[in-house]
């Protein structure tokens, strides 16, 4: 049986791994897939040296208090790969750990593709050195991606975004269907419906989702109609956020189901920076972009990104702020507050940001990308 060594340690990445395995399942390939990933994945035969909901840190305060567990990981990644020589390594994300693996993978003579590649087009560029030297090839999901790794010499290949392949077209434009959901939810045709999603990671729900419940308190004393919808990421259970939403009295409603079905029954939504951003984005509703670290964290982020004009993916990708973003000091309640309420009293604003985000598919290609990724693993098992 040939082994494989994934790492989907983020809970972007985490559903693309699992389709990957589901793939090769109903393909009838004898594989046996091992390193860091879900309990989703774990459930259809992964076995799972690392858990990715303890592996999901942000932060340098974060990851030094983790440090010693994500050595330990890394350690039993590297001692395992050495001993069962996996056909190839498969690294989602997660750069400063996968770029570190790929150096160790790359010096036993295992070969490493980089799938869901890190953002080197947007910040901290010189990354894709790293990623030349120590990734046989690197699968990325945008088209414009393509240019820059064929620039500096990165064997690449566009097999578009796997979001696409979690879509269902009802989600979109079917208004019939969507005034059914809303009202199996119990939510009324009257009610305006803000959405949040303080992100997938402990420190950003931290960071995040107190701001975010007293930007949705500012809105509730205008618009009584406003109804708060909070979406639970893959990588918690609902008794997680409920602990944190003990002293939350506006009526709420919090969710945990596959995340375009949860976005499907929002009017606009509050949303920490990340791939949340871009599943928001393709159901075409209107966002506010936040992200806030500590302090010193922030400092070195914009180091980092000096010389791109914007964070949110949607943004990045539309080339244009098409969406309002906050970051560090911007993000306060009475901020937040203030540009989700424009949504609801400028209606041609409204509509021009939904326009806007109804270009964003064009950029992401056809589904199909988890078959396209199985395909071109294939020479690995030859």
């Amino acid at each position: 049986m040939d082994q494989v060594l994934i790492v989907a340690a983020e809970a972007s990445s985490v559903t693309y791994a699992q389709r990957i395995l589901e793939a090769w399942k109903a393909q009838g390939r004898k594989v046996h897939a091992f390193g860091v990933g879900s309990q989703d994945m774990e459930d259809i035969g992964f076995e799972r040296l690392g858990k990715s909901e303890e592996m999901a840190v942000v932060g340098a305060a974060e990851i030094i208090s983790a440090y010693s567990h994500l050595k330990s990981v890394f350690d039993s990644l590297v001692a395992e790969a050495e001993k069962r020589r996996p056909k190839v390594a498969i690294v989602m994300d997660y750069p400063e750990f996968n770029l570190m693996l790929a150096k160790k993978l790359h010096a036993l003579g295992i070969p490493v593709v980089y799938y869901i590649s890190p953002q080197v087009w947007a910040w901290r560029k010189g990354r894709v050195k790293t990623i030349k030297k120590y990734c046989k090839k690197v699968f990325v999901l945008f088209p414009f991606e393509v240019p820059f790794y064929e620039e500096h010499g990165v064997p690449v290949e566009f097999v578009g975004h796997p979001l696409l392949d979690e879509l269902d077209e009802r989600l979109i434009d079917d208004l019939e269907y969507r005034k059914n959901h809303r009202n199996q939810c119990g939510i009324r045709d009257s009610e305006i419906v803000l959405g949040l999603m303080p992100g997938s990671r402990r420190l950003e729900v931290k960071q995040h989702l107190d701001i975010q419940l007293d930007a949705a308190r500012i809105l509730s004393k205008k618009f009584p109609n406003l109804k708060v919808l909070i979406l639970t990421a893959p990588t918690f259970t609902k008794e997680y956020m409920q602990d944190r939403l003990e002293n939350f009295r506006l009526p709420y409603m919090l969710l945990k189901d596959e995340p375009f079905r949860m976005i499907h029954l929002v009017d606009m939504m509050l949303v920490a920076s990340g791939t949340a951003t871009l599943q928001v984005g393709l159901l075409k509703k209107p966002m506010v972009i936040m992200y806030k670290m500590k302090w010193l964290t922030g400092v070195f982020a914009k180091l980092f990104v000096r010389g791109t004009k914007y964070f949110g993916l949607v943004n990045l990708i539309l080339n244009k702020e098409a969406v309002p973003e906050l970051f560090q000091s911007e993000v306060t309640a009475e901020n937040l507050a203030a540009e989700l309420e424009r949504y609801v009293l400028d209606k041609k604003y409204h509509d021009s940001v939904v326009s806007d985000l109804g270009q964003v598919r064009q950029y992401l290609g056809d589904k199909g990308a988890t078959q396209r990724v199985v395909k071109a693993l294939e020479e690995y098992f030859v």
